[in-house]
């Protein structure tokens, strides 16, 4: 009979003045907590309270604690017990024995271990073991009390225990030899009274929990070494095998995070730590898991949180053991509770998006290795994009396309990447530089396509022409495994097992509540029809950068290439003419995939060196000197963007013309996006002004030519400082700023994006003087005052110009609450990082929510 089955009045309360003995469930009504209960305690205070079955036993407070050591108080215990229970120790017809346990007020390591079968005598354990029907189900719970009893309350030698052990492999030998111990060592033969053997139990838990080696412990966790623990008396029925058992089970499933009983069952008395691999699945318990699966939710529903419950079952019947929260759940089943929380009402919709970090989404978005401490790391580079993959090594983009042809995953290695190199970097699993950051192509590229990426890995060296590179300290031939974590920036060798990626329905659930939270859009970076899809299935509202001259990635470089390079106007004509064909084919395509979504399309902005051919490659020798003479010191800081359509003035005029055009087409089946077009790299007023006419002239053609006046707004991106100062200015030319972040913080810090993060970004942050890279998360003294400055000019000028952030920081959850705060219209990030945006900017409106609340209060 538990706790629950006998009506509170007839608890006996006949103990000794001055003596606690709480039986479970009473606690909290005479006034405890845990400090006196212990977490124990107060968990079977709230099961009783719940209404759920536990198994009878007693709590004795951190104050009576010691008491339990003298008999006459184990007595009353015991006899209590054999009251809560319905039972009597040596009753051969409904046996009961007793467990000691013990626990701290709140989560500690380094508890003594339960000291189970107290109450069983040389005389009375054969008749235990008939009941039972499995003798070593008992003898080795046994050997283990009388060990610890041996050793710490009747002060046995250890050596001398361990000797005897070693002689003994059979459980009943171990008992004969520790009870012959202790008859031959202590003062008195191990007791034969349940009372003595409680009283003793309780002296050898105390014991070693004041020991030595457990104060350093306590010490080591940063608690009081003196820190005084609760102990617990339970009742321990005895029942056959084949009716009774115990086990501990989980709310949650671990690879699903879906609402189920998991655990293992094991038949036979309980033990503290039951052999691995012992035990049956939990539908194997006797009297099945309905009432299991009960207790459980009903937990769940009183804690918020996934549970973990002990239990045991005595003649087809479930009592609970202890139940608590579990201290590390599977993200899985974090985020399907929290969504099945809102839904019953038990939780605020909000609460439930609170519970889940952006970092969480992100975790489940992505594969990730499964380390276990063994494997040999290579090297570790720049977290350039997330995600985990195993493949064999390939030097080139052609031997990447190879790989995949035959259908073997690899991993791209080179030193940096170029334009041409992306065919390989899209049929590759996953790509590794030993250059550029985490703003470099290869990182970029690599982030839309939801590839993961290790860029600027220091020291590799990769050798085409032998065949091998060299990654850390070792030498690995092309066609040999590798495996890297896009999240953590490592790469190990050989092949790891990776988890698959894939999140639970129920996030899609709590993404949806977000974005019913969040005030900030969320759009996309996306450069083609595919990524577009992506994204929009990934919850983006539309494109907030599209990049054309990421159209013009591997086989249609030549396109551009032929424009830059033409000898006189008439080749450059008809490049262009090729130019806007292609591109009026990839706008079609893309707009069609953006639907009635807004999308910010920006003309040619690249340096220049990539488009221009290596040395010796452009085919004629006239060719190599126009190369060479357009070639740059500092590529990163000369021939781009506005200045490059300015000196190739039908470039631009071509883009936008291919662009109207296709937005025309696509408008004639009943689609009509909202068009955005983006000016980049302006610092002058003249510059925008200049290309803007560009940009009008060639709608005036388009409408001349099909009839249709394209709807669109025009804008410009705010990428150098002085574009920020002068954002007033730009404001009189633009309908909108887009801030591109990357080149911003290049451009502010004097830093170089592709070289400066390996080696002098984390020098100043092993140094504090970053706290982290700041073309990972925005800058908010320096790169954010000028955008701070540039919002108030902008608006200062035309109040409902539209605002948003384009670069890498658009998916950096930090940097998101920065633009949040600044009232931005939107931030875009990549494909993959579009949930994590839409979770982040609706944490900043709750941190905001939670903040003001606070000031009220105050």
């Amino acid at each position: 009979m538990s706790i629950t089955d006998r009506p509170a009045d007839t608890v006996p309360h006949a103990q000794p003045p001055g003596l606690a003995l709480v039986p479970y469930g009473q606690g909290r009504t005479r006034g405890l907590a845990a400090d006196e209960l212990g977490a124990h305690g107060m968990a079977m205070d709230r099961l009783v309270a719940l209404g759920l079955p536990v198994v009878p036993g007693l709590t004795v407070p951190v104050g009576s604690a010691r008491a339990l050591g003298e008999t006459g108080t184990a007595r009353v215990a015991v006899g209590l017990v054999e009251q809560l229970a319905g039972r009597r120790i040596g009753d051969p017809a409904r046996p009961l024995l007793l467990r000691l346990s013990a626990s701290a007020p709140g989560e500690v390591a380094g508890l003594p271990p339960d000291l189970a079968c107290l109450g069983v005598t040389p005389d009375t354990a054969d008749a235990l073991c008939a009941v039972i029907g499995r003798a070593e189900a008992l003898y080795e719970v046994w050997a283990s009390t009388v060990r610890m009893i041996a050793e710490y309350a009747l002060d046995v030698p250890a050596a001398v225990l361990d000797d005897a052990l070693l002689d003994a492999p059979e459980p009943r030998a171990r008992v004969e030899a520790l009870l012959s111990l202790v008859a031959r060592h202590a003062e008195r033969p191990y007791p034969d009274d349940p009372a003595e053997q409680l009283a003793l139990a309780a002296r050898a838990v105390l014991a070693r929990w004041d020991a030595p080696r457990a104060k350093r412990s306590r010490r080591a966790q940063k608690l009081p070494a003196d820190l005084a623990i609760a102990l617990h008396v339970q009742a321990l029925r005895i029942g056959p095998a084949n009716r009774s058992g115990y086990g501990t089970a989980v709310s949650r499933h671990p690879e699903t995070g879906v609402f189920s009983a998991e655990g293992s069952y094991f038949r036979g008395v309980r033990r503290s730590a039951p052999p691995p691999h012992t035990g049956e699945p939990l539908h194997k318990a006797d009297g099945g898991t309905a009432l299991l699966e009960h207790a459980l939710l009903t937990l769940e529903r009183h804690l918020h949180a996934p549970v973990s419950v002990d239990f045991e079952v005595r003649d087809g019947e479930i009592s609970l053991l202890a139940a608590s929260v579990q201290s590390r759940p599977p993200l899985r089943a974090s985020v399907c509770l929290a969504a099945d929380l809102a839904r019953d009402g038990a939780l605020e919709k909000t609460e439930a998006v609170r519970r889940i970090s952006p970092a969480q989404v992100q975790e489940l978005l992505h594969p990730q290795l499964k380390l276990t401490g063994d494997e040999e790391l290579l090297v570790r580079g720049l977290p350039a994009s997330p995600g985990a993959a195993a493949g064999v090594v390939a030097l080139s983009s052609e031997r990447a396309l190879e790989f995949a042809a035959e259908g073997t995953p690899a991993v791209l290695v080179m030193h940096e990447t170029t334009p041409a190199d992306v065919p390989g970097m899209l049929a590759a699993a996953a790509v590794l530089t030993g250059s550029g950051g985490i703003a470099s192509h290869a990182a970029v590229v690599a982030r839309g396509a939801g590839t993961p990426a290790v860029c600027g890995a220091e020291g590799l060296r990769a050798d085409r022409a032998a065949g091998t590179v060299r990654i850390g300290g070792r030498v690995l031939r092309e066609g040999e495994p590798v495996s890297l974590d896009g999240r953590t920036g490592a790469v190990y060798a050989g092949t790891l097992r990776i988890t698959v990626a894939g999140p639970p329905p129920a996030l899609s659930t709590l993404l949806g509540w977000a974005d019913s939270t969040r005030r900030l859009g969320v759009r996309v970076n996306a450069d083609n029809a595919a990524e577009v899809s992506t994204a929009v299935a990934l919850g983006a509202e539309g494109v907030g950068l599209c990049r054309t001259e990421h159209q013009f990635l591997g086989e249609r470089l030549p396109l551009i290439r032929s424009v830059i390079l033409a000898a006189d106007p008439a080749a450059r004509d008809e490049a262009l003419v090729a130019l806007e064909h292609a591109q009026h084919e990839d706008f079609e395509a893309l707009l069609t995939a953006v639907g009635d979504r807004p999308v910010t399309v920006r003309l040619l902005d690249a340096p220049l060196h990539e488009f221009l051919p290596a040395p010796g490659a452009a085919g004629d020798e006239a060719a190599e000197q126009r190369a060479a003479s357009l070639r740059e010191a500092n590529p990163m800081l000369g021939l781009r963007g506005v200045r490059l359509a300015l000196l190739h003035e039908r470039l631009y005029p071509a883009q936008a013309e291919a662009l109207f055009s296709a937005w025309a087409d696509v408008a004639a089946t009943g689609v009509r996006p909202r068009l955005e077009v983006m000016i980049p790299l302006v610092s002058l007023p003249e510059e925008l002004e200049a290309a803007a006419g560009f940009v009008r002239d060639a709608a005036r053609t388009v409408a001349a030519r099909t009839g249709v006046e394209v709807p669109y707004r025009l804008g410009t991106m705010i990428e150098t400082p002085r574009a920020a100062l002068m954002a007033a200015e730009l404001a009189e030319h633009a309908e909108f700023f887009s801030f591109g972040t990357n080149d911003l913080t290049q451009l502010t810090y004097g830093f170089s994006r592709d070289d400066v993060e390996r080696q002098v970004l984390a020098s100043y942050q092993e140094r504090g003087f970053l706290t982290a890279s700041p073309f990972a998360r925005l800058d908010p003294h320096g790169v954010g005052a000028l955008i701070a400055l540039a919002v108030e000019r902008g608006r200062s000028v035309r109040p409902d110009i539209k605002l948003g952030v384009c670069g890498e920081h658009g998916g950096d959850p930090e940097s998101i609450a920065f633009c949040d705060d600044l009232g931005l219209d939107y931030v875009s990030c990549s494909a993959h990082r579009v949930p994590v945006a839409r979770m982040a900017a609706a944490h900043s409106v709750l941190r905001t929510s939670v903040n003001d609340r606070n000031r009220t209060a105050t």
